[in-house]
């Protein structure tokens, strides 16, 4: 399945002292950028969540920096899904600049699909042709 692009545009609040984005806001518009991904898969994480009950808990997340994103800088957040199977996904991403010049960052998200309980569960045969996952 091809890589889904969410564009962002860095908000002043978002940047530290130096006046670059501070490093755990890469994890949110991962996040941002995952949720979207998931729609154009075909559904709401929202209704995943309550509808089924199926919740995806990080269980591990990496972020690679390589270049500093400033105040109203636009970014593209590419996002693809690398690995699944029935219990976990492994997302990646790739941060850029909207105009191509320069690579931000490059991360990855993996998780399980848990309840409510957070005990982990098989992912509903519904969603599994979305992940790529073919049993």
């Amino acid at each position: 399945m091809p890589p889904h692009h969410t564009r962002l545009r860095v908000r002043y609040a978002e940047t530290d002292q130096m006046g670059v984005v501070y490093y755990a806001n890469y994890l949110v518009w991962m996040e941002v950028a995952r949720v979207e991904l998931c729609k154009t898969l075909g559904f709401n994480y929202r209704d995943m969540e309550q509808e089924d009950g199926v919740l995806l808990a990080v269980v591990e997340a990496h972020c690679r920096y390589r270049y500093p994103a400033r105040f109203d800088d636009e970014v593209i957040v590419e996002t693809s899904v690398a690995d699944a199977h029935s219990r976990a996904v492994e997302f990646h991403y790739e941060m850029s600049l909207a105009d191509g010049s320069r690579r931000l960052a490059t991360g990855s998200t993996r998780h399980i699909f848990c309840n409510r309980q957070m005990e982990p569960v098989r992912l509903p045969a519904k969603y599994r042709a979305m992940f790529g996952i073919e049993r």
